[in-house]
């Protein structure tokens, strides 16, 4: 796995959240003899013993839970460990979600949308009124929920320090997950001074939270910018679908581009079922806008 990315003309590799236990000793020996080098891995990483298929919310730190917070705080522990023993600078993180038993609002505006495909969110009153209420909705559910992750994540900011590993806090592209995106700055803030977290932005994410109309792009990197450490980079096409080649779909890589800076992670995120030419493809897009 770590020579086909090396042999595709990467020098850098992100560990993600699919990476089961098994494959641990062949990524060892391929950063021991030097053949690829990680720049960063994706909580959970290595998945949990038993677990063989990507997870990354399979525990969540909003949990209410007791037992799943303990597994969250175990496994991410484990998590930094291994990020640390391969060399990663970041480790990318999600930060839970709200549960709704009945009612998910994020389910009322995926129905809408479904219902009117052509109708921009930006121009349509009837939505914005519907996204206003659906955004009520879930602030007022949200508080425990939000506190159980602020907790969460004050546990281990001491741990990744003193292992050398920096959190970037992920984006996400679910209406109920964590944190709101108006949020995230008075979040990152609101740590403690030094702290090694930061802002991780995924481009197929924010592409689809401004198509619910709940972010402007451009806008969300502005005002995000100071905290950003690094980037997804994935393209969304006509349908919706993320994860596609840089350049087969709609998003303005220009643009993200004008945010990019030398201490920043480029990370291609790319779809299974991409091929070689995809990936290639996707890779020369981004050496020319990197200029």
């Amino acid at each position: 796995m770590m020579c086909e990315m090396a042999g595709l003309g990467f020098t850098h590799a992100e560990l993600s959240h699919g990476i089961r236990i098994t494959l641990v000793p062949g990524i060892l020996r391929a950063v021991e003899e030097g053949v690829i080098k990680i720049g960063t891995t994706h909580n959970f990483c290595p998945l949990p013993t038993g677990v063989n298929h990507a997870a990354p919310n399979i525990f969540e730190p909003s949990a209410a839970d007791h037992r799943e917070l303990d597994q969250w705080l175990r496994y991410t522990k484990r998590s930094i460990d291994f990020a640390a023993q391969v060399g990663a600078r970041v480790m990318v993180c999600h930060l839970g979600s709200v549960e709704f038993f009945w009612f998910d609002p994020g389910v009322r505006l995926d129905r809408y949308h479904a219902a009117h495909p052509d109708k921009p969110a930006a121009e349509d009153p009837a939505y914005q009124a519907l996204l206003a209420k659906c955004l009520a909705r879930l602030r007022k559910k949200m508080g425990p929920f939000w506190d159980r992750t602020r907790h969460s994540v004050a546990e281990v900011l001491g741990y990744a320090a003193e292992k050398g590993v920096t959190f970037g806090f992920e984006n996400r592209e679910k209406f109920t997950e964590l944190p709101l995106d108006d949020d995230y700055a008075d979040f990152l803030d609101g740590l403690p001074e030094g702290a090694a977290a930061g802002y991780w932005h995924d481009t197929g994410h924010a592409d689809i939270k401004a198509h619910l109309g709940l972010i402007n792009h451009r806008v969300h990197l502005e005002k995000m910018a100071p905290r950003l450490l690094g980037f997804h980079l994935h393209d969304v096409d006509a349908d919706g679908r993320d994860h596609q080649p840089i350049g087969d779909g709609h998003i303005d890589f220009e643009m993200i581009s004008s945010f990019w800076r030398p201490e920043h992670l480029l990370v291609l995120e790319l779809s299974p079922r991409v091929d070689v030419e995809g990936v290639k493809r996707s890779k020369e897009r981004i050496e020319a806008l990197l200029g």
